[in-house]
């Protein structure tokens, strides 16, 4: 995933959002659609490893990519922005929802 020129004001209106209608800690529920390829979907789950992640994976109809639904406990809206960012940073080609 690129990262969009105004990245920073996104994750902060998100953080913003994110105070504003959720109590911390809570769950969030990531999604993502990459590539259906082993290894991208593997460093995608490593990234959430050891945080007790339920994690599901869906292949598109044709199999070229799979959604993946992360749900975790968060400690507050930095640590899911800190999270997002790390995706975008490791995994090529991930699209955030």
């Amino acid at each position: 995933m690129s990262i969009p020129p105004n990245s920073e004001e996104f994750y902060e209106k998100l953080k913003e959002q994110l105070y504003d209608t959720t109590h911390w800690p809570s769950e969030y529920l990531y999604k993502f659609i990459v590539l259906s390829d082993k290894e991208r979907i593997t460093k995608l789950e490593d990234i959430f490893d050891n945080l007790g992640a339920v994690i599901e994976t869906k292949e598109s109809a044709k199999g070229k990519y799979t959604s993946v639904s992360i749900n975790v406990n968060m400690k507050s809206p930095e640590a899911v922005i800190e999270k997002y960012k790390e995706v975008a940073e490791k995994i090529e080609g991930v699209i955030s929802l």
